[in-house]
């Protein structure tokens, strides 16, 4: 895609050309992990292109061979309460634009990015792609995105989800309903870019009415969402946070037994 109009931030790269804005998480060194600038960022840019009459579908992506694995675990310990705040804002954001949005998948998509990307109107994977939850791995949760998780591929393969923290393939995505088309890692961009000029050639009130009445089943997911960000707040300092975090970034396994015993 070309863009006429590209702004560079810590941890994203803006672009809008064409009637397309692009919002690509540019940590590609840690899997375009979300670092501390990472929410604010993404919020001011998701926001831009939401006002800007020029650009009539929103395209999320990641640099290099991945989408993200979601909060950098290397931080999480210090900003898991403004994260969980920040990251309901976003997908706050994401869900209010009305315009349609598409998450362009390639490699690992985990966590919070996960349901960001379940989070978008379309989904299109390169066959690359791998689908994930880890937060009760590491001593967390991303309650943000259980339901509507549920919402999309139905209760059963939710709880897997999040009750397992195993990896789905693109294929698997697709069947379970996760994704809308799964190309080849060389199409992705091709791919996404044929979506995007099928959009522009429809009526964008008319989208914009549709996308409202899609939503409007789902509104209370973000009461949820709100209920789940002050939960994560006040699940800071527990000492399975810590315990999930450290052994991540120790390479191995984590011991949660011993808090049964408490």
């Amino acid at each position: 895609m070309q863009f006429s109009y590209r702004k560079d931030y810590e941890e994203i790269i803006y672009e809008k050309g064409n009637h397309i804005a692009q919002i690509t998480m540019n940590r590609p060194q840690v899997v375009n992990a979300w670092g501390t600038k990472f929410s604010p960022e993404f919020y001011e840019a998701i926001c831009d292109a939401t006002a800007d009459n020029s650009i009539g579908v929103i395209v999320l992506t990641g640099a290099g061979k991945n989408f993200s694995s979601g909060l950098d675990m290397r931080v999480a310990q210090s900003m898991i309460a403004s994260s969980s705040s920040m990251q309901r804002d976003n997908f706050v954001a994401i869900r209010d634009c009305f315009k349609p949005t598409i998450a362009a998948v390639r490699g690992w998509c985990v966590g919070g990015a996960n349901v960001m990307a379940a989070e978008c109107d379309l989904t299109i994977a390169s066959e690359t792609a791998r689908f994930m939850q880890v937060g009760p791995r590491v001593g967390s949760f991303n309650a943000l995105g259980c339901g509507y998780m549920a919402r999309l591929v139905g209760i059963k393969k939710a709880k897997e989800f999040w009750f397992l923290c195993r990896p789905y393939s693109a294929q698997e995505a697709l069947e379970m309903g996760l994704v809308n088309k799964v190309v080849p890692d060389e199409k992705l961009e091709e791919e996404v870019e044929a979506w995007c000029q099928d959009i522009l050639k429809l009526s964008p009130t008319a989208l914009k009415i549709i996308k409202g009445h899609f939503q409007a089943d789902s509104e209370h997911y973000v009461g949820l969402w709100n209920l789940s960000a002050d939960t994560l707040k006040l699940f800071e300092h527990n000492p399975e946070v810590a315990e999930g975090a450290n052994a991540f970034l120790e390479k191995r396994e984590p011991d949660f037994w011993k808090f049964y015993e408490t």
